[in-house]
């Protein structure tokens, strides 16, 4: 079958909408009629080549989404034609069965495990999971991303309890939810930290008590401020590795703790003054939150749903997937937290 797709043909240059034809599932694969698709920094390091040279040009895009099942490969158990599901990066279970290749006028079209920026998908098994009860499926589409990385940050990496001081550096999509997170954990005081006007707004619906404005203050004079002694914990979403630096050096000596989600580009380094870990300060990495699709994007979904924050808020208004490139320039200027891609909008 033919379906319309933003296709990503040249390394810094804005994607290109197209029809390709879809193959012929592979065992282990599942065709999904997308219903929204959301987007993140990875995203956009790829499209700009920050993530180095790009072996499968043409190829398709997007790692977070929702939709329906319309057909089932061979040793397909997990889902069924019908199901709702979230589609996400992070493997769950089932068969791996790698990417699909479609058909551009004869020209091959590259795709990974998940790929969403496109009306119909050909997706492997273990990047599905069943949509959690009672979760709209435009707000679900956080839990393909942006949910479980700063969720699980918070929840299963640095292990946030009750009344910790955690510092959030970059409140786009992920880092609000781990402002949400934090706060849900019961921590006493959560700061975030944004170049942007409106996304320190944001943090604050979302479960921030403090906002501070980066390029305005000396971060980390600020935090130490706030909470005197440096902050239990630090997550760093940003990507940029001076501010991965200012993640560690607001922690407290003696057991502060701070993970880094972000993507850097390819290239960057990051140099630490050592003293820092005789003080006895760590600095963590992530995969994802550390986050288990089969185990806790339910848990996450109730979380998003339980009514104490503006969920919504952080997600944009919706886009039509022929304004793709739109979307990904607002993103990337910081005008929206997450972008939402309505496939029903033509």
């Amino acid at each position: 079958m033919k379906t319309q797709a933003a296709i990503l043909v040249e390394t810094g240059q804005p994607m290109v909408i197209v029809d390709i034809v879809t193959p012929a599932l592979n065992p282990g694969q599942v065709l999904v009629e997308i219903a929204f698709s959301g987007a993140c920094g990875t995203q956009l390091l790829e499209i700009q080549g920050g993530k180095g040279e790009d072996k499968w040009l043409p190829h398709c895009l997007g790692h977070e989404g929702t939709g329906k099942v319309i057909e089932i490969g061979a040793a397909v158990t997990k889902v069924a034609v019908g199901d709702q599901v979230v589609l996400s990066w992070l493997k769950g279970s089932g068969i791996e069965a790698g990417g699909a290749v479609y058909d551009w006028d004869g020209r091959k079209v590259n795709a990974g495990g998940v790929c969403t920026f496109q009306r119909h998908s050909v997706i492997s098994e273990n990047r599905l999971t069943k949509l959690p009860d009672d979760l709209p499926m435009d707000v679900a589409v956080l839990l393909g991303c942006a949910a479980p990385t700063g969720m699980g940050a918070v929840f299963n990496v640095l292990g946030a309890k009750p009344g910790d001081h955690v510092a959030v550096f970059g409140t786009g999509g992920i880092g609000l939810n781990a402002c949400m997170a934090a706060a849900l954990a019961g921590a006493s005081t959560i700061i975030g930290v944004d170049v942007r006007e409106n996304r320190r707004a944001l943090a604050l619906t979302f479960g921030a008590t403090h906002a501070i404005d980066p390029n305005a203050e000396n971060v980390v004079a600020q935090i130490a401020e706030i909470a005197p002694g440096g902050v239990d914990l630090a997550v760093e979403a940003t990507g940029i590795p001076a501010v991965m630096d200012q993640a560690v050096h607001a922690t407290r000596a003696q057991g502060g703790r701070a993970v880094v989600i972000g993507n850097a580009k390819l290239g960057s380094t990051l140099t630490l003054d050592p003293s820092l870990f005789n003080q006895g300060k760590s600095i963590m990495g992530t995969w994802g939150g550390d986050s288990v699709p089969d185990r806790d994007y339910e848990k996450y979904g109730r979380l998003l749903t339980n009514g104490r924050f503006p969920v919504r808020d952080l997600m944009s208004d919706p886009y039509a997937l022929t304004d793709i490139n739109m979307a990904l320039d607002d993103l990337a200027a910081g005008r929206i937290g997450r972008p939402l891609i309505d496939m029903s909008i033509f």
